[in-house]
């Protein structure tokens, strides 16, 4: 009977040693590449985020030169400054270049979105096919706090300005 108890013990104590030995090579190659990853996720979040800014800065154009009919005169002043600056802020996401106060602006145009979807259209939170929702701008505005926190990653402008001043 003490033989199979200790037959037992040697197989529990390899599978431990194994599940160890597996643990410390998936930890030690996060140590070497993790970097890489985290470099690639927020390049990847830049250019996702800067191409839904880019398309809605674009699809505003449309509204220069006269606006919707029943558009108040301050709503059709907002549309137009967006129009610019959700393109450039997009511009720094992409590039790289300023990433953090590219982020908070673009954050800020999020938080104006999600107060008037709620408090001025009073729509759900979820988008359906009844209306839209403002998910997705939540969605936007997490992402763009993330840029916020993180920054842009060694994949860019920021990274490259910051080498430079090191030298």
């Amino acid at each position: 009977m003490g033989n199979f108890g200790d037959i037992d013990k040697q197989i529990s104590n390899n599978k431990e040693s194994n599940e160890f030995k597996a643990r410390k090579y998936m930890e030690n190659l996060m140590r070497v590449h993790g970097w890489k990853f985290q470099d690639a996720s927020l390049l990847l979040l830049r250019l996702v985020v800067a191409a839904v800014f880019l398309y809605a800065g674009a699809a505003k154009w449309a509204f220069w030169s006269t606006p919707l009919p029943g558009m108040s005169d301050v709503m059709w002043n907002l549309t137009r400054f967006l129009s610019i600056v959700e393109p450039l802020g997009a511009l720094a996401l992409i590039l790289g270049f300023l990433t953090r106060w590219a982020a908070a602006g673009l954050a800020i145009i999020m938080l104006g979105a999600i107060f008037i979807l709620e408090f001025t259209m009073q729509t759900n939170f979820f988008t359906s096919p009844a209306g839209i929702g403002w998910d997705y701008n939540l969605l936007l505005l997490a992402n763009c706090l993330a840029l916020l926190s993180f920054g842009a990653g060694k994949w860019s402008l920021d990274a490259v300005k910051r080498n430079y001043r090191s030298l």
